[in-house]
């Protein structure tokens, strides 16, 4: 179910990916990797979350929005 935290795969979550739209294209690889970390560190509040099944778990995939970089303030 995307776009929903579910606590039991987010307890078997083994990789973690994050989908950047075009329009932040123009960040640096620094900037880009903070704003990862911190939304990754609370998934509960990531506006478009997503899992995916793997072998060993899940991975959880983050599609950042406006709504997320202006949760975190890395812009």
């Amino acid at each position: 179910m995307p776009n929903a935290y579910d606590p039991y795969r987010e307890a078997l979550v083994v990789e973690r990916h994050t989908v950047w739209p075009e329009e932040y294209e123009d960040w640096s690889a620094a900037d880009k990797s903070r704003a990862e970390a911190l939304l990754h560190a609370s998934p509960t509040e990531a506006t478009e979350l997503d899992y995916t099944r793997q072998h060993s778990g899940f991975a959880r995939v983050i599609i950042v929005t406006p709504e997320d970089i202006d949760r975190v303030s890395v812009a």
